[in-house]
C-alpha cells in the first residue's frame, strides 16, 4: 500500500501501476523529522540539521538498494552471517544542482569514495509549465559503466529529473542502472518521470498529495534549496 496525503488526513491506496518501480522508505523517525522540516517556523539552521538526519536515512536506503551483492562474513563467534555488499567503485552519485547538493552530501557521508557528477538545471519561472533548462553537465568519463544514484530532494513536475535522466542516457547510462533518490515527490511528478523512463527506479521518503496551480508540491515544505542553504 502507498500512503498519500498530509498529516491531518491520510488515505491508503493501492500502488498505481506506473509506480511499480517506486520504493517508499520506511522509518519510525520520518514523521518526526518531516514535522520539523515542513514547519514554516523552522529556521534555516534547524532545517539543515533535521534535513541532514532525514537524508542520511534516505541515502543509506538508496545505496543499499542500488546494486547489492550477497556476501557471507564470519562473526567473532565463529558463525557466519549472510548479508549484502555494495561496490562503491561501480557507482556514481549525480547531483541536480543546487538543492541536490544537500542530498549528495548525505550520500558522500555514507560512501566517501563514490564518484560524483553534477548537472545544473533550473526552472524557467516565466513559463506556464515551469519548463526546465539545462546549463551545465559534468560527469565521470566512465559514467556509462556505473550504477547511477541521481539525487534531488524535490520531485514536482518531473521536468528537471527527466532532463537529467535524458542527459545520463545520452552519455551511455542504461535507464535500468539509474536510481532517482528523492525526499518528497508527488503523483504528477512520478507519473511524468516513469511514463518517460519506466525502467528508472525511484526511492523517496514521501509522496505528497498534489501540485498546486503554481506547480509547487502540496503540502510540501517550500523551496528546499533556499531553506537548506539559508537563502530564503
Amino acid at each position: 500500500m502507498f500512503t498519500f496525503g498530509s498529516s491531518k488526513e491520510k488515505k491508503e491506496e493501492a500502488l498505481p501501476s506506473y509506480m511499480t518501480n517506486v520504493t517508499l522508505v520506511q522509518s519510525a523517525a520520518l514523521p518526526y523529522l518531516f514535522a520539523k522540516i515542513r514547519s514554516e517556523e523552522t529556521s534555516p539552521q534547524e532545517f539543515a540539521f533535521y534535513a541532514d538526519r532525514l537524508m542520511r536515512i534516505l541515502a543509506e536506503d538508496g545505496i543499499a538498494q542500488l546494486a547489492p551483492k550477497e556476501v557471507v562474513v564470519k562473526t567473532p563467534t565463529g558463525d557466519t552471517y549472510t548479508g549484502s555488499a555494495v561496490d562503491v567503485a561501480s557507482m556514481c552519485a549525480v547531483s541536480i544542482v543546487r538543492a541536490g547538493d544537500s542530498l549528495l552530501g548525505a550520500v558522500r557521508s555514507c560512501e566517501p569514495g563514490i564518484s560524483v557528477g553534477k548537472i545544473l538545471i533550473q526552472r524557467d519561472e516565466s513559463t506556464e509549465d515551469k519548463r526546465p533548462v539545462i546549463y551545465y553537465s559534468k560527469l565521470p568519463p566512465s559514467i556509462a559503466e556505473k550504477d547511477v544514484l541521481l539525487v534531488d530532494p524535490m520531485l514536482a513536475t518531473g521536468g528537471s529529473a527527466k532532463m537529467a535522466i535524458k542527459n545520463l542516457v545520452e552519455s551511455g547510462v542504461s535507464p535500468t542502472r539509474i536510481m532517482f533518490l528523492n525526499v518528497v515527490a508527488c503523483p504528477e511528478g512520478l507519473h511524468a518521470l516513469l511514463e518517460a523512463y519506466p525502467d528508472v527506479r525511484v526511492v523517496t521518503a514521501a509522496v505528497d498529495e498534489k501540485l498546486d496551480g503554481e506547480k509547487y508540491i502540496c503540502p510540501g515544505l517550500g523551496d528546499y534549496g533556499d531553506r537548506y542553504f539559508g537563502t530564503c
